[in-house]
């Protein structure tokens, strides 16, 4: 029996004949990314006639595949485009392609309002199904708008392209030319990924919580993030880009979509990028939901979404946070104005913030944080709209915070031999206090180690994690929440105030000797310290002092007792033997904590305090 053939074929032509179609000046629409039509465009740029000159390319984002920078200066044609990245960024530097500043969620509108004419659209699709209807594959892009307004409507069949759900279906009879691809599609690599941006993404991933709706872009941070998410529960996904770190991501179970307020159930995406695997994962899958580029980029639209986390991979960062973007191919994420949309959007979004990404070092070794970037090229001054900045040595928390506060945030995760002359140049301009103390061997001693999240009585979240000098304004309003009682329990003196010169003494701590824990509570970006425990070495003997509070409002939910526990296994890691305290006779419930925990305790009281011993070489009798 032969093979029947399809009854689209008989339909096909040669892509010759569709270029006889050409005329000079025309506009020609091309599809983006993977969903480029390949066989098309390869002909479009190795074929030669009168006819084929002076000829407009519009693509929202060039990949630099098939409309390579060296076709391009031939001169036929010249390449417009609304994305500043990938090959666009070489070519417009030379003078080669015509970039149009543009949020992506008006791209349509300027197609129906004629301001982007289209007179040809070239739309890479899948064979028909049995009813008739083509998918639009892996780029939904704005390619409906360009086939309603283009005179002539050029269909390319892949079959290695995936039957992609959603907006995608076109009827077959849509299209007046139809050319069968003998390309295959453009398949994106992934990216490999050192240890710096490992830790990186490990620090992004510890800031992001359940339930949380992500964006997804390329990179080696998106490539390791799904390992660090795995764990998470009821992500959501609405994205601009579906690639194999995000496939992988899915399949860890992390992503339910559930707790989506737009298209709930689904991840919602425009553009897939990635190999051949991932094309098959598509391919008639139900729970990724591929949208034109109105739904995906609208703010509005991104804003329904509890808790949108926006992640910026970023170039520098200076100690206001404006941030200089990647400008150079292989980052997708380039322009200011394809971020605008996802920035509005977390911030409309009812707990949504952003988060930019960066190592503390480029791999030349120079700073990647500093003092100002003014006059970096791909400039994004927006400081406001900026929430947290992670590198691979923590997290700076900037929101609500004065220019100060965000230097010394930032300062504590560049790297720790760029600290000393941050602080220097932070003074020097009035950033910082003239006499902020910074201990710069305790830059390289920080025990990130230690951070640990644990939910108490009434779902209380609490994180606790060592003292940084920034905390000193969190510190200072934690006293002044004290009551007198409180104070005089803590401090065994009646202390009124606590000034910036006492305070950051206090916070700027040699964690050679001095270990100090506190407990924080809220969203990220909006966290509040309630509560803070330390030790320090005694000189001549092999134990450490100690001394905790709590906020009195989360007081009797155990938290004092989990410091305790917490405080004394550190000491003892570190070679503490036992340690000592001294507690108000009064102060009941303190010496409570003491005699429930693991360790045997001796007291003996003198003028009202208990000076406590406790010994960490052996567990309690």
């Amino acid at each position: 029996m032969f093979k029947k053939t399809p009854l689209w074929k008989k339909k096909t032509v040669s892509p010759n004949d569709v270029l006889e179609k050409i005329k000079p000046g025309m506009n020609i629409f091309i599809g983006t990314g993977a969903a480029e039509p390949r066989t098309l465009v390869n002909c479009l740029m190795h074929a030669k006639g009168y006819s084929l000159q002076d000829l407009t390319l519009i693509q929202l984002i060039s990949f630099g595949d098939a409309i390579s920078y060296k076709a391009l200066q031939s001169k036929r044609y010249r390449l417009k485009t609304f994305f500043s990245g990938w090959v666009s960024a070489e070519a417009i530097s030379a003078g080669q392609v015509d970039l149009v500043p543009s949020r992506f969620s008006a791209i349509p509108l300027l197609m129906k309002e004629g301001q982007i004419p289209i007179d040809i659209a070239f739309v890479q699709i899948t064979p028909p199904n049995r009813a008739g209807y083509c998918s639009l594959g892996v780029g939904v892009d704005v390619a409906r708008r360009a086939m309603a307004q283009a005179d002539l409507v050029v269909g390319e069949i892949n079959h290695d392209i995936p039957f992609t759900l959603g907006d995608t279906f076109v009827p077959f009879d849509a299209f007046d030319m139809i050319v069968e691809s003998i390309d295959p599609p453009f398949y994106f690599p992934r990216f490999p990924v050192d240890p710096v941006f490992d830790k990186l993404a490990a620090n992004v991933a510890s800031i992001i919580e359940d339930g949380s709706c992500l964006a997804f872009t390329f990179g080696p941070i998106f490539e390791a993030l799904p390992k660090y998410l795995a764990d998470k529960k009821d992500l959501g996904i609405h994205t601009p880009f579906f690639t194999d770190a995000l496939m992988e991501l899915v399949k860890s179970g992390a992503v339910s979509n559930r707790r989506k307020g737009f298209f709930r159930g689904k991840s919602l995406t425009a553009y897939a990028l990635g190999s051949k695997e991932l094309m098959q994962f598509l391919d008639k899958n139900p729970i990724v939901e591929f949208q034109s580029i109105d739904k995906v980029f609208t703010p509005m639209e991104i804003g329904r979404n509890h808790r949108f986390v926006f992640i910026i991979p970023v170039r520098r960062v200076d100690l206001s946070g404006r941030v200089a973007l990647h400008n150079t191919k292989g980052h997708v994420t380039a322009g200011p104005g394809q971020m605008a949309d996802f920035f509005n959007g977390a911030e409309i979004s009812q707990g949504g913030y952003t988060i930019v990404a960066l190592p503390s070092r480029n791999r030349q070794g120079n700073p990647n944080i500093r003092l100002s970037v003014e006059d970096s090229p791909d400039l994004l001054s927006l400081p406001e709209s900026i929430d947290l900045v992670a590198t691979e040595q923590g997290i700076a928390h900037l929101r609500g915070k004065t220019l100060r506060e965000r230097a010394q945030a930032l300062i504590e995760i560049a790297h720790p031999e760029d600290r000393p002359s941050l602080v220097e140049g932070a003074k020097k301009i009035n950033i910082l206090y003239k006499d902020q103390i910074f201990l710069a061997d305790s830059a390289h001693f920080y025990p990130a180690d230690i951070e640990i999240r644990h939910t108490f009585r009434d779902k209380i979240d609490v994180r606790f994690r060592a003292i940084k000098p920034s905390d000193e304004d969190q510190m200072r309003r934690l006293f002044y929440r004290f009551s007198d009682k409180a104070i005089y329990y803590r401090y065994f003196s009646p202390i009124k105030t606590m000034p910036h010169e006492k305070t950051q003494e206090y916070v700027n701590v040699d964690y050679r000797d001095v270990l100090s824990i506190v407990a924080l509570v809220g969203k990220p970006g909006q966290q509040t310290i309630i509560a803070e425990a330390r030790f320090a070495k005694h000189q001549n003997k092999p134990f450490v002092d100690i001394a905790f509070v709590v906020d009195e409002e989360y007081q009797g939910y155990g938290i004092a007792t989990y410091l305790y526990q917490m405080i004394a296994r550190l000491a003892k890691n570190r070679g503490a033997q036992g340690m000592t305290a001294d507690v108000l006779a009064s102060n009941r419930a303190m010496l409570k904590v003491f005699e429930k925990g693991d360790f045997p305790v001796q007291a003996k009281v003198e003028q009202g305090i208990y000076e406590l011993t406790i010994d960490l070489t052996g567990p309690k009798s």
